[in-house]
Parts: C-alpha cells; structure tokens; sequence
C-alpha cells in the first residue's frame, strides 16, 4: 500500500468515526421540551443533565443490585414496552414474588409533576426512589446497603467518577443519577402531538369528535396538552378490601380520604390495568365506570355528582368516539427508544 492510498484510508475511515460520534451525540441532547408542552417544574438547576450522569442513571434503573436479593430492578415493574408499568399486573410484584397494594403508575413526562406515587407522597424526583428500594415488599433494601453494595462493585465506582467527577458514591449523587434517567424520558410524539404542532396531520372525524368530547366531559381533571392537572380527586370507584385511603394516608386529613391522583390519558393503549388498583382492563370498562358505575363514596368529587346524579352523562356512540380519540395519544415510538432501553 503506498502513502497516497494509506492517506485516503486514513482520511475515510476517520470520517466514519467522526460521523459515528456525531450519531451517538444526536442520540443524546440533553432535555428537550417539546414545543406544545409547558414549562417543566422539575429543578434542572440543581441537576443539571449531562450524558455520564444521565447513563449512569439508566444503568442503576435496570440493575436488581438495588433490590435486597438483587433480583428486582426498578425496570422490573416499569417496562418500557408498556410506557413504563406493569402491563397486565393489577398491582405490582416485588422480592419473594411479594404482591403490593397499587398499581405500577408510568414513567413519563415526570418533568411536569408537581408529585410522586398514587397519594403524592413525595413532592421530589430526586427522593421518590427511595420509597420503593426502602419498601419492604417492593425491593426491600436499605439506602446504606445500596450506597454499600454500589461501592463494592468493580463498575459503579468508575462510572460515578466519570459522572460526577468522584469515585465516592453519596446518597445525593445516587439519586440524582436515577432522576437523570427518569427526567428524561419524555412522550411527546403522539399523533395529537403532530396536529398540535401542525405537523400536515389531521385528526379523522371520529377523532375529532371524540376530542371534542374529551375536552367537554374529562377536561376539569385531564388537561391539556399532559391531559392530567395533577389534582388529587374521588372518582366514586368502590372501596377495595384494602380499604386504600389514598390522599389521606399522606395528609391524614378526614376530606382527603379515597383521594388518587389523577393520572395521564397518555399511552393508555400500552399501560393497562387501570385505576390506582388496577381494577379495569379493558378502556371501555373504564368509560362505562365513568358512565353509570360510580359509587357515592365519601369524599366523591363534585364533578361525579351534578344535576342529581352520579356520574358523565355518555350515550354508547359518545363513548366510542372518546376512545378513538384516547388512542392518538399513543406515542409508540417512546415505547422502543433507545434511550431508554436497556443497554
């Protein structure tokens, strides 16, 4: 081989390199909000995302290390594939093959919650994990025999170093590694997303009417464009022999009893069962409880009770109309990025 042909060889080959470190820094570009969300409420500027503290995050996510048997990993009931819970599992599965008492919520758009878990237990991403790796049937760990076992390994020391500049690994730098990786993952591209946008998509007619009907039946709870508004609400389902309180183990306020927050219409299609116990599975048992099943429970929201009577006034074709609309707000490419699989 002569120096000419050495040089363009050379020449090529670094231009694949150079053009695969540009593909591998497109895959990561920090948070972005999408252009028809709000601003995010999250604190970015005492976290600020970076690609070694966002991987190192994903790798804690999916590794059963934080469990006290190393056999459950927080990606165990939060899989991507179904937007991050537990398809098919009322409630979640913890050590042991232990059963809890509420269903796996997703993971998503958490940028924008104002708090964590079914009774907003938590008002803090970065401390939410710590309730399932502490509870004692979810993972059953203790924070210092995480932090122990992390700094025991022949891989964690490294990548916090690269991540947070320090081998030592701290309860703060942890967290905030597993908030990297939660803060990120962000569904937002959904066909109703491409019509917000005005994207040249429309909506079909039993589309747009089923949007119609969202926006004047379910709007009070299910805002726009995150269709949740984060409240606190009784939506008359019967009580459970768990006799879950909701809210009201969290304020131990009498009118905050039976109080479940109200959860995203994002991704519905992939995150079956429904409700904070998993009680529906189908999207037509939900609207029908909606329809003519709710309970006059105590503490039951306003919005469930008007003109003297329980429940939303749907005839059998508005109800199909609302469910052809729930399904533009799928977003089945979140459901397969990279990013936020499992490397």
């Amino acid at each position: 081989m002569n120096r000419k042909h050495f040089i363009v060889i050379f020449i090529f080959v670094a231009g694949i390199c150079a053009c695969n470190k540009d593909v591998l820094e497109e895959i990561f570009q920090g948070f972005q909000k999408p252009i028809n969300f709000p601003q995010p409420v999250y604190h970015f500027e005492t976290n600020p995302i970076t690609k070694e503290r966002y991987e190192l995050g994903r790798k804690l996510f999916y590794d059963p290390i934080l469990s006290v048997d190393n056999t459950i990993s927080c990606g165990s009931c939060h899989i991507q594939t179904s937007a991050f819970t537990h398809h098919g599992h009322s409630v979640s599965h913890g050590i042991f093959d232990s059963l809890g008492t509420r269903n796996s919520p997703p993971i998503m758009n958490l940028a924008w919650n104002t708090s964590f878990m079914w009774d907003g237990g938590i008002v803090d991403l970065d401390l939410q994990s710590i309730a399932p790796i502490t509870n004692h049937i979810e993972m059953g760990e203790t924070m210092p025999n995480v932090l122990q076992k992390l700094r025991a390994s022949s891989t964690y020391p490294v990548l916090f170093e690269k991540a947070w500049g320090s081998q030592e690994i701290t309860s703060n730098n942890f967290l905030k590694s597993l908030s990297q990786f939660m803060v990120m993952c962000v569904s937002s591209n959904s066909k109703y997303d491409s019509v917000s946008r005005n994207l040249g998509v429309s909506f079909t007619g039993d589309e747009q009417e089923g949007y119609t009907l969202v926006k004047q039946k379910c709007t009070p709870c299910h805002q726009e464009p995150l269709f949740t508004d984060y409240s606190f609400r009784n939506n008359g389902i019967s009580i459970s022999g768990v006799n879950d309180l909701g809210r009201g183990l969290v304020t131990q306020i009498d009118t905050d009893k039976y109080k479940f927050k109200v959860p995203s219409l994002r991704n519905l299609t992939y995150t079956a069962p429904y409700m904070h116990d998993g009680r529906f599975f189908t999207l037509e048992a939900v609207i029908d409880h909606y329809s003519n099943q709710v309970q006059n429970t105590p503490n039951l929201d306003p919005i469930f009770k008007q003109g003297g009577q329980l429940g939303i006034s749907l005839t059998a074709n508005e109800k199909q109309k609302i469910i052809v609309f729930l399904k533009t707000l799928n977003d089945k490419g979140f459901l397969f990025d990279k990013r936020f699989s499992e490397q």
